[in-house]
Formats: structure tokens, C-alpha cells, sequence
């Protein structure tokens, strides 16, 4: 009788297992990049200084360097030298290649809210960036100039919904009207110099890289009306593979080689000066 029980019990386990996928065994990512030795890193290409291609069409930024170098140290970890594969993402796919396995990071200029965290896991805060409103230099003064006027944001994002809160808080009876979404960057910063609307909005850094391409003919307007801590994203439940980023981002804080990233691409001697005002989390 024990013995039908426990065979019974075994067979219903295993069961569970098979049509319950989220009760398997977590993360396989560690171990099929230890076997491999590829990481596979969503990236954004059009992301000014973030991830994009220069004039000699390298693909480089600030996020491109922060990715080599955890999965540099990830190797260490692991006692073998890894080769980091490089994968366009943006807004739409940066989570569902996550999902589907296609990556295995994404260091893609992604707030981690808790409404992905439903989704997929991140790393530890390892940028921090507020929002802001991109406009012609000297045309207007504060948030409040921008009530009734067309503002561009990028499609499905969280600058999207957090402008358009911004103009609803400040009394704009056409919030939802006047934020024009599109699909990506350039075409965000394309619609402002032909004039189609009269400012764009999203995560400073990213506005100051495409303010920089032009010098002295845009400003960005107003305080910060966001937090923005970015985290790189991660396969859901896979706690040796998010220990092993994690690790390798407060390794980089620790020896000095995260400021120095920092500093090359947002430091005062760049075109796209942003003081470093947090610290990155260490773990004693």
C-alpha cells in the first residue's frame, strides 16, 4: 500500500511539474552561458549615448560598455572567458526577447517598475535618470508653457504615460491628445526640428544625447518629473544568473572601472555632461 502511495505521489509530481512550468527547477541561463559561453545582450542602437552606431558605424555607448563589461566579469566568475553576442532591442522587444530566451540581459535604458518585475527580473540599480522635456532653446521656461501643446514621446514606454500625467496634473483638458507617440527616438527628435510638436519628452540622458547633435538649438526644460532607476533586465527566476550580474555591477563600483565608464561617456568633459548624484548598491 506505502508503495502505491509513493508511486502515486511521484507520478502526480511529476506531473505538476510538466504542465506547471514556473514550478521547474529555476534558471537555466547560468548554466547554458557557462556551457556555451555566449551571452546573448539586448542592446538599443539608436540611443544617444546610451547604444548607438558612431560614424564608423561601431555600435558604442555608455550602455554597450556597462554590458562588456559584466559579462567580462561573469566570465571571471566562472573561470572562462565569455563572448558577449550583441542583439538589437527597443521599447517593444527589449522584454519579449527576455521572455522568449533570444537574450539573456538587456541593458537597454529600462526602468524597472514594478509592473515588469511581473515579467522578468532585473539587476540591481545600475543608472539613475529622471524625465525631461526636450524644446527649442529659450522658446519656453517651465512645464506649465507646454499646457495645450503638442509633446512627442516614444510608444509604449513609461516617459509615455508619464508626461501625460504631467500635463493632466497641470490642468491640460487634451493631455491624451497632445502626447504624440512615436516610434523611436529619432523620429521623436525628427518631429521637433520640422516643428510638428513643440517638445519631446523622455528620460534626460537620452534627450541630451540628441541636444548634443545640434548644439546651442535646444534646452532642456523644467526640474525632473520622474525617477528613472534603470536595471538591466533578466530571465525570470534564475537567482545564480541575476547573482552573477549583480555581483559583477558592485565589483565594477568597488575598483572605480563603473566611474570610469561613467565618466567617459557623462562626465564634465563630454557632450553630454549628467552628474552622477546616487551610489550604485554594494552588499557587504
Amino acid at each position: 500500500m506505502k508503495a502505491r502511495l509513493w508511486k502515486g505521489g511521484m507520478w502526480a509530481a511529476v506531473l505538476v511539474v510538466l504542465l506547471v512550468p514556473g514550478l521547474c527547477i529555476a534558471g537555466p541561463t547560468y548554466e547554458k552561458v557557462l556551457k556555451e559561453g555566449v551571452v546573448r545582450a539586448g542592446l538599443m542602437y539608436n540611443s544617444i549615448p546610451a547604444a548607438y552606431f558612431n560614424d564608423k558605424n561601431e555600435w558604442v555607448g555608455f550602455d554597450v560598455d556597462i554590458a562588456t563589461e559584466v559579462v567580462r566579469r561573469i566570465g571571471q566568475q566562472m573561470g572562462k572567458e565569455l563572448k558577449m553576442e550583441k542583439v538589437k532591442v527597443n521599447n517593444k522587444t527589449r522584454i519579449s526577447f527576455l521572455t522568449s530566451g533570444r537574450i539573456d540581459l538587456s541593458t537597454a535604458n529600462m526602468t524597472h517598475k514594478r509592473e515588469r518585475d511581473q515579467t522578468i527580473d532585473f539587476s540591481i540599480t545600475y543608472f539613475f535618470d529622471g524625465q525631461k522635456i526636450l524644446a527649442k532653446k529659450g522658446k519656453y521656461k517651465s512645464h506649465k508653457d507646454f499646457i495645450g501643446k503638442k509633446i512627442a514621446s516614444m510608444q509604449g514606454t513609461t516617459s509615455e504615460k508619464n508626461i501625460m500625467n504631467l500635463l493632466k496634473k497641470l490642468g491640460d483638458p487634451e493631455a491624451e491628445k497632445n502626447v504624440i507617440s512615436y516610434q523611436d527616438e529619432p523620429s521623436c527628435f525628427l518631429a521637433l526640428k520640422q516643428g510638428k510638436v513643440e517638445g519631446w519628452s523622455t528620460d534626460s540622458t537620452i534627450l541630451l544625447g540628441y541636444a548634443a547633435k545640434e548644439p546651442g538649438t535646444y534646452e532642456l526644460v523644467g526640474d525632473f518629473f520622474s525617477d528613472e532607476p534603470y536595471g538591466i533586465g533578466l530571465p525570470e527566476n534564475d537567482s545564480d544568473w541575476r547573482d552573477a550580474v549583480n555581483f559583477a555591477i558592485q565589483d565594477m563600483w568597488r575598483d572605480g572601472t563603473y566611474m570610469k565608464i561613467y565618466n567617459k561617456w557623462y562626465g564634465p568633459d563630454t557632450p553630454y555632461y549628467f552628474p552622477m548624484t546616487e551610489k550604485i548598491e554594494t552588499w557587504p
